[in-house]
């Protein structure tokens, strides 16, 4: 049986071992750490979104989704904006 989940690629550690967050609702629901070369080329960097397949308790299929991965990185940037603008005197 497979299941399907969104997969964010958390971390790479000595080059060797990328470090996956599966995600199903908006919520993580697994990790899994996986030789580096089983990720896709493109997405070989943290933040890197993926449509991932899990067949026997292993990652069976691996999709790197890069309009995913741009709306994210921005939607995050917006969010650090927001955050980082000064407080007028009116909100005080």
């Amino acid at each position: 049986m497979s299941e399907t989940y969104d997969a964010v690629l958390d971390r790479i550690v000595d080059g060797e071992h990328a470090t996956l967050l599966l995600e199903a609702d908006g919520a993580v629901v697994d990790e899994y750490v996986i030789d580096v070369m089983e990720v896709p080329e493109d997405g070989r960097h943290e933040g890197a979104v993926f449509h991932a397949v899990v067949r026997d308790e292993r990652i069976a299929e691996l999709t790197y989704r890069q309009e995913e991965t741009t709306k994210r990185t921005e939607n995050a940037q917006d969010r650090l904006d927001r955050l980082s603008r000064p407080l007028s005197d009116e909100e005080n």
